[in-house]
């Protein structure tokens, strides 16, 4: 039986639901997800410019396992790119550094500091918010 996986570090979810190839007129329904974790290797490592030993202290696994999730995130993206598909983010093994928020009306991501209680969408101000990171450490 394979050991049980451990959740992954995210900081910050990403801030879209996915992307989708412009011009492409041989419209087909297949996409490839992109799990949080993956998308938190390719910012902390290409965005970041963090070393492997860095970014994998900041997820909470170790750098082999941040090798692999890296590896399996740009293995991703060149899929995608190259048979022209939709990527799409999903959960995946993470857990959120804060609680973070998404809102019904506007579709803002946002997290509320300690001191500010209210439970609404700075944005909007809509009471119809629910929680992203359904996963607590």
């Amino acid at each position: 039986m394979p050991r049980r996986r451990r959740l992954r570090k995210v900081v910050a979810p990403p801030k879209f639901k996915g992307y989708m190839p412009y011009g492409n007129f041989g419209k087909t329904n297949e996409f490839i997800e992109l799990l949080y974790e993956e998308y938190e290797a390719i910012k902390l490592a290409d965005y970041d410019l963090l070393k492997h030993n860095e970014a994998s202290e900041l997820m909470g696994v170790s750098r082999p396992t941040f090798a692999r999730i890296y590896e399996s995130a740009r293995r991703k993206i060149a899929k995608a790119m190259v048979e022209v598909k939709e990527i799409r983010t999903v959960y995946g093994n993470a857990w959120l550094d804060k609680d973070w928020f998404i809102c019904n009306e506007c579709s803002s991501q946002f997290s509320i500091p300690d001191a500010n209680m209210k439970k609404e969408c700075p944005i909007c101000k809509s009471k119809l918010i629910r929680l992203i990171n359904n996963i607590k450490v």
